[in-house]
């Protein structure tokens, strides 16, 4: 099989993502409106508001993210931070703009479409469903203090959504983890009938599975699913990669790969997105890895990874949606290896 380094595709890449390969400027520039963002944020909160918005940037829970419903036995929400709930229209307009800030404008309209889907839940499961479903349960926290000379951190998360960013002397110096999550992936039914919030990272994955030849097969298909994305703390602790390296993949669907990687990048703003893909690109043939487990059809569960040295894309569809419909209920989520949220250890 003729080997196609990665590097040779960055151009074909950009073209295809529409992703402009930017100097090291950008990640500064991305920091510097999260920044403005934030400190507008604040500037809008009431005292009681902002107490709950704020926190040092040690605190313990910058790292402990979640995107499962987080709720008591009365159904009462247990995150922290200022929820939108509680917000008046120009307070969560300030939030949705800092969560903004850190979205491409797809990725804000998929955050915001996943966001809505709260309510589509709430119709299927009804009131007395165990989950409280509420697209005002979204919560805001600010880690430390947002300036161009300090370390500090924000978060955007709820239900199937978690938006974690790091800066650091007015620079991004980590988008992640940054889960994006679909339930149900495809709506079935009703006014919203075909709607898919996050349709590329299926398409993509299940093109390039379907691509493979059976020698190839072999060494992606994994016998058992991958488990369940690690919330809670800042290591995704994947273990070792497996599955089929990039230098064992024709130019075509080496190119289906990267398509795939773009399309997690794609959420985050396009000067942060373009480093990171960089990076990816820069990856050596046999260090970059592509495993699944399961059937690429609709309606077949399946599980994959993309990894990296530096990076892991984890992806579940294994759940039915709330409607019943088997692995139509989407898990996704990009990664820092070997430690989230700019940390060294």
């Amino acid at each position: 099989m003729t080997r196609v380094r990665i590097p040779v595709l960055i151009l074909t890449l950009a073209a295809v993502a529409g992703v402009a390969l930017v100097g090291t400027s950008a990640p500064e520039a991305t920091g510097g409106k999260m920044t403005a963002s934030a400190n507008a944020f604040l500037a809008s909160l009431t005292p009681e508001l902002k107490t709950k918005a704020r926190f040092d940037f040690n605190d313990k829970h910058r790292t402990a993210w979640f995107f499962t419903p987080q709720q008591d036995k009365e159904k009462k929400f247990t995150r922290k931070g200022a929820r939108l709930e509680e917000m008046t229209a120009d307070q969560k307009k300030a939030a949705l703009a800092l969560l903004r800030s850190g979205l491409s404008a797809k990725g804000y309209e998929q955050a915001t479409t996943i966001i809505d889907l709260e309510n589509l839940l709430l119709e299927l499961e009804g009131p007395k469903g165990a989950m409280t479903r509420n697209s005002n349960w979204y919560f805001v926290s600010i880690f430390g203090e947002p300036s161009s000379t300090g370390k500090w951190g924000w978060r955007f998360e709820g239900h199937h959504l978690s938006v974690n960013y790091t800066i650091d002397k007015g620079e991004v110096v980590a988008g992640a983890p940054i889960l994006f999550a679909s339930n149900p992936a495809e709506v079935k039914a009703g006014p919203k009938k075909g709607l898919r919030p996050l349709p590329e990272i299926e398409d993509h994955a299940r093109a390039l599975i379907s691509s493979l030849k059976d020698d190839q097969n072999k060494l992606a298909k994994q016998p058992k699913a991958f488990p369940e994305i690690n919330e809670g703390q800042p290591k995704a602790n994947v273990g070792a990669p497996v599955g089929i390296t990039a230098d064992k993949l024709a130019a075509e669907q080496k190119a289906t790969l990267l398509k795939l990687v773009t399309a997690y990048a794609d959420r985050m703003p396009e000067e942060f997105a373009a480093a990171e893909i960089k990076k990816v690109t820069g990856t050596p043939d046999e260090k970059l890895y592509f495993a699944y487990s399961g059937g690429p059809k609709p309606g077949e569960p399946y599980t994959y990874r993309v990894q990296g040295p530096e990076f892991v894309v984890e992806f579940l569809n294994v759940q039915a949606d709330s409607a019943k419909t088997p692995a139509n209920h989407i898990h996704s989520a990009w990664r820092r290896l070997p430690i989230d949220f700019g940390l060294t250890e």
